[in-house]
């Protein structure tokens, strides 16, 4: 019986063990285990840039959500700004805007105010329009910053509002 209560024990450690690397596992490759999106939902910077060059029509419907300071510094061309998905007022503005569209739009999310992992703008707005039902949102992985994944790499920018 001893013997039993010793194994156990031990499966029990095993097992925490691997779920606690596991979770850090996933922070290392994709961001926050409490992203809301799959890697299926996001697009990498070179690809999106790449995205945009093409001819289709129309493009993704980009959405900005961060501050007002850094859309206007630059942006990516033609994004829409709705404000920070980290305030209430933002959310009801953006919900209200992506009523009016298809459920089957393309929407590309991004942010790119701080290091992604801690960006409180871009998981509120990913999960309002998810819940909205839309079926073809993304997420642009911007995971430093906007000026560091995207401007520095030279990637086309608009700036103003």
């Amino acid at each position: 019986m001893e013997l039993a209560l010793k194994i156990a024990r031990s499966c029990l450690v095993f097992v925490g063990l691997a779920a606690i690397a596991c979770g850090f596992a996933a922070q290392l490759v994709g961001g926050a285990a409490t992203d809301p999106w799959t890697a299926a939902q996001t697009v990498q910077p070179a690809q999106f840039a790449s995205e945009l060059q093409l001819p289709k029509i129309p493009h993704p419907l980009v959405i900005y959500v961060g501050v007002r300071a850094l859309y206007n510094g630059g942006h990516i061309p033609g994004a829409l700004y709705y404000g920070p998905g980290s305030s209430e007022q933002s959310i009801g503005e953006l919900t209200k805007y992506a009523a009016t569209l298809p459920k089957d739009s393309d929407v590309v999310l991004y942010c790119g105010c701080c290091p992604l992992e801690k960006c409180p703008n871009l998981r509120p707005a990913f999960t309002a329009l998810k819940g909205m039902g839309f079926a073809r949102l993304r997420v642009l992985l911007l995971p430093t910053s906007f000026n560091v994944d995207w401007v520095e790499k030279g990637y086309p920018v608009q700036k103003g509002s």
